[in-house]
């Protein structure tokens, strides 16, 4: 029973992860892609599964574009001559 409940444990942080990690492209990226990575390591750690890995890979992806895009200097609202 135990192992029922760690794998529906498992699968329910991958789904998780693979959420966060697709909301994470599109808003508030330098917060929700790490988050996606942890969810998506403590999913994968459990149980190997192809979810938990795309929360991870998305997590990564955002978080690596949020960083550039900060780097970058961020949105310059410049308008005009």
């Amino acid at each position: 029973m135990a192992s029922t409940t760690s794998r529906s444990t498992a699968s329910n942080m991958a789904i998780a992860s693979l959420v966060v990690g697709i909301i994470s492209l599109f808003v508030f990226s330098i917060v929700l892609g790490p988050i996606a990575i942890v969810l998506g390591v403590l999913a994968h750690q459990r149980v190997a599964s192809g979810m938990a890995k795309a929360g991870i890979i998305l997590g990564a992806i955002a978080t690596i574009l949020a960083i550039i895009f900060l780097a970058s200097g961020g949105f310059n609202w410049y308008i005009g001559g």
